[in-house]
């Protein structure tokens, strides 16, 4: 237990070490479109691997599921520009359909 709280512990600070860094930045740095456009990726990078982990992989094993189907539909409904709670409700109801129809774990 002492171990995890540790992992904790040395998170917290280092996630406060890069949010001091970036203010700490000079902003000749800062302004460089290069570094802007990195920024700009960093979010959509993050969530794109947390969303490929939550979908494809069950513990530590590769799955194809129901998720991929949701997923799926999702990226379609983004594609065509649907509002976001139509997004989330299509791709939560491709899921559900997709677990009792085909019978998907």
């Amino acid at each position: 237990m002492t171990r995890i709280w540790l992992a904790v512990l040395a998170s917290a600070v280092g996630c406060y070490a890069v949010k001091v860094a970036g203010t700490l930045a000079p902003q000749r740095v800062l302004e460089r479109p290069a570094v802007r456009v990195a920024v700009a990726q960093v979010p959509v990078a993050l969530l794109a691997g947390l969303v490929a982990v939550q979908t494809l992989t069950a513990g530590t094993h590769l799955v194809a599921d129901a998720r991929l189907v949701g997923l799926a539909v999702a990226a379609l409904a983004l594609w065509r520009r649907a509002p976001f709670i139509v997004v989330v409700l299509a791709a939560a109801a491709a899921t559900a359909l997709s677990r009792v129809v085909l019978g998907l774990p």
